[in-house]
């Protein structure tokens, strides 16, 4: 068979009825056959021939759109010309490639190719900036090529990854663009799955693609999560970010405002800001799209998040603002994601944020007020904070059904004797840092001697009578406390995020050999640890390459009692696999666990 008359051509199918492939648009594509490949540019080469029989290797164009492609192949012969029949076994996926130098997603670390590309299971971290916790997430290809497609992302712009992520980053949410999910921070997830019972995008996106309608329900690791998995399905660098203590400024003045009465209690009817709990999302390594990538890089988180002040101050008989406290340290503390190659957090905070007190931080935040919505109302010149009085307040290790201790400490520096006229309150709170109700109040006086070389601590004990009843997914507490010191008519103020222990899911393979085709049974273990029954509980099994999701039933877990799911399965690929489980019902969530296995060849 001779070169000259084979001919290979490859199509993208065009949806639009009227609309057929063009060689400038990219959709069609003849591909030459020649004696040598050119990285990053269309071609092929014969790389075995017997008989008449020939084999080629096909080079793609590092600049080609992505997608689904047709591929065929025509023959000229003396009788004309004969070409393949449409095989659906031969459509080629053709998507970035971290690899090629040419490639606009190139990444030059070998490890960071396996962590941000190839790995299939990542890490969201949460809890909060002093309990900071892990879960896996489980990472579809038709699935994510339909995005574009239901995006109306132009065939130019699906070989540009920046235009790539700025389309998807809308499409992940429902909102406006009737995209993969459905939020619901309410805590009522009728019709619908609690975000706290995902695991991974698969069955997201599988159901997305199936039923073509938003999925429910997410939240924001939820979010970020599928769109991480979007973005490394497709070929671009990608991994998750979580920041501790994200500004949810809701007058976009950019600053923080909490306002208290005239008793130093939060005035929950002027104070409209928040602190959000951990936020989460996707963000790529590569440094092309460091800067330009909306999914990506340090300036595609906005310096709100991250730098805001906190503001604590009150409302004067004229109607002015009259600060109290100003915190600058608060908002931003932590930014972190998953370490390359292992489970390990990695704090990454100074590729974001400049060191707090630094020029640099304090220009950032002046910058970013420069383009607010609202200019500022307050006047930092007229604050006088107290100085020479210390406050800090800890919270006990919280475990979810049992009781804790928070303590307020007091470090009086002065030579003069104080009275702080104290006040704790503890709510509940949405993950958005918005309270759900106070359940927790408790006024005290507290006398600092003067020149104290020691703290007063004062203890205040949390029974789980006062929060269970309330509790909501995130299992998260807002603490505020102020002291008005008497004799100066000056104001201490803090607040702390706690979120509670929740029980994890215990796993283990209990029989048979952890290889290839072979048979091997897995548990999964939980205890209630509840002083009351669980009802209508779900437990959820999956592990890629292992086992398909699997899930139970349960009617009752009765208190303080203990479950055990025993399931078979049959291992399909070998290396190290991960096998996750998740618990999910009324009155408790995110109850989940993990175990790393190592799956043998035969």
């Amino acid at each position: 068979m001779n070169s000259s008359s084979v001919h290979v051509y490859i199509y993208y199918p065009l949806l639009s009825p009227g609309r057929y492939p063009q060689p400038n648009k990219g959709t069609y594509i003849p591909i030459l056959i020649g004696d040598v490949l050119k990285p990053g540019e269309w071609g092929a080469k014969i790389t075995y021939r017997e008989n008449n029989s020939i084999r080629l290797s096909i080079m793609s164009s590092a600049t080609c759109i992505i997608g689904k492609f047709r591929l065929y192949v025509a023959i000229w012969t003396p009788y004309g010309i004969i070409r393949t029949h449409r095989n659906s076994s031969t459509d080629t996926y053709i998507l970035f490639n971290p690899w090629c130098q040419l490639d606009a997603v190139y990444l030059d670390d070998e490890k960071e190719r396996e962590e941000y590309v190839l790995n299939d299971i990542g890490v969201v971290f949460h809890g909060d900036v002093n309990e900071v916790k892990l879960r896996s997430w489980k990472n579809i290809l038709d699935a994510c090529l339909f995005l574009m497609d239901k995006a109306e992302l132009e065939l130019s712009g699906r070989g540009n990854p920046i235009k790539i992520c700025r389309v998807a980053s809308a499409m992940i949410n429902s909102k406006d663009d009737n995209g993969v999910l459905a939020g619901s921070w309410d805590n009522l997830y009728a019709y619908g799955v609690p975000p706290s019972a995902w695991t991974g995008s698969v069955d997201i996106l599988l159901e997305y693609y199936s039923s073509k309608q938003p999925v429910r329900y997410g939240q924001c690791w939820v979010f970020a999560g599928v769109f991480n998995t979007f973005l490394r399905c497709l070929g671009i660098p990608a991994r998750l970010v979580t920041n501790y203590s994200s500004a949810h400024d809701n007058n976009a003045n950019l600053q923080l405002d909490f306002f208290l009465d005239d008793e130093g209690q939060v005035d929950n009817k002027l104070t409209k800001d928040s602190i959000c709990l951990p936020i989460s999302r996707p963000n790529s390594p590569s440094p092309l799209n460091l800067s330009s990538c909306i999914s990506s890089g340090v300036s595609a988180i906005p310096h709100g998040f991250l730098y805001l002040d906190v503001i604590y101050s009150r409302m004067g008989k004229n109607g002015s603002q009259v600060i109290e406290k100003i915190d600058t340290t608060h908002i931003g503390k932590l930014i972190v994601t998953k370490g390359v190659g292992s489970d390990d957090m990695v704090d990454i905070t100074e590729n974001y944020k400049f060191q707090e007190g630094s020029a640099e931080e304090r220009l950032a935040l002046e910058t970013a007020v420069m383009y607010g919505v609202k200019k500022q109302t307050t006047q930092p010149a007229t604050y006088q904070p107290q100085k020479d009085v210390e406050m800090d307040l800890q919270v006990q290790k919280a475990v979810l059904g049992s009781d804790f201790k928070v303590t307020i400490i007091f470090r009086n520096k002065s030579r003069n004797s104080y009275t702080a006229a104290t006040y704790l309150s503890g709510n509940i709170v949405f993950y958005t840092g918005v309270t759900k109700s106070e359940f927790k109040k408790h006024s005290f006086s507290a006398k600092l001697k003067p020149l104290s070389c020691k703290t007063s601590a004062f203890d205040v004990m949390i029974t789980s009578a006062e929060y269970l009843s309330d509790l909501l997914d995130q299992a998260s507490f807002h603490f505020f406390v102020t002291a008005r010191i008497s004799e100066t008519g000056k104001v201490l103020a803090m607040q702390k995020a706690v979120v509670l222990e929740i029980p994890t899911l215990k796993i283990k393979v209990s029989q048979g050999e952890m290889v290839v085709d072979r048979e091997m049974s897995v548990v999964v273990e939980f205890t209630n640890p509840l002083k009351q029954a669980l009802e209508n509980v779900t437990l959820c099994l999956e592990g890629p390459g292992v086992l398909r999701t699997m899930k139970k039933e349960f009617r009752q877990v009765p208190a303080m009692s203990t479950l055990i799911w025993e399931v078979k399965c049959i291992p399909k690929r070998p290396g190290l696999r991960k096998l996750i489980a998740s618990l999910n019902c009324d009155a408790l969530r995110h109850v989940y666990g993990e175990l790393n296995i190592q799956i043998q060849k035969p």
